[in-house]
């Protein structure tokens, strides 16, 4: 039976939470998590992804190495999240392309409500999906902010005088 071990890091967009099971990183959000498994308490399985997570948003880390567990997604929604995890750092696909990426049936709008769902944000990059006319929505941190935040970072949006 798979444990779980929770971890949580300071960010500039938010505390960050991760949750790690034998196999691999689970869930990351921007609220305490929950997966249904047997919490453990070991820093040594979390350390790993936190490491990346520091070195990603000190803007030193472009392609995350940490393994994903994707045991507790299945069906289209696990297709299309693998897909998602395929587009690299700097990069962004439409809604659209990223139905035909993941070979799946799923029309665009339905892999919106897949990203809205996303259970690993940030290392499985839903920032990196756009609308066909503009960002599209966010439901991380504080919401689109956060992933205008996280598309500048990646040097894919110009700042803005207010980032400056």
């Amino acid at each position: 039976m798979l444990t779980v071990a929770y971890a949580q890091l300071p960010t500039p967009v938010g505390a960050f939470h991760v949750a790690v099971t034998e196999d691999g990183l689970v869930a990351t959000g921007w609220r305490p998590l929950q997966v249904g498994l047997d919490e453990i308490h070991d820093p040594d399985r979390t350390a790993f992804v936190l490491d990346e997570l520091k070195l990603y948003f000190a803007g030193e880390l472009k392609t995350f190495e940490t393994p994903i567990d994707w045991s507790l997604m299945a069906g289209s929604r696990r297709a299309v999240l693998r897909a998602l995890h395929r587009v690299p750092y700097g990069k962004v696909v439409t809604y659209g392309e990223l139905a035909l990426l993941s070979g799946t049936s799923v029309p665009a709008r339905g892999i919106g409500s897949i990203m809205g769902s996303n259970p690993i944000p940030i290392v499985v990059p839903c920032h990196r999906v756009l609308a066909a006319a503009g960002l599209g929505g966010f439901s991380g941190g504080i919401g689109v902010e956060t992933k205008r935040w996280l598309l500048t970072h990646e040097g894919y949006l110009q700042p803005t005088l207010l980032d400056l």
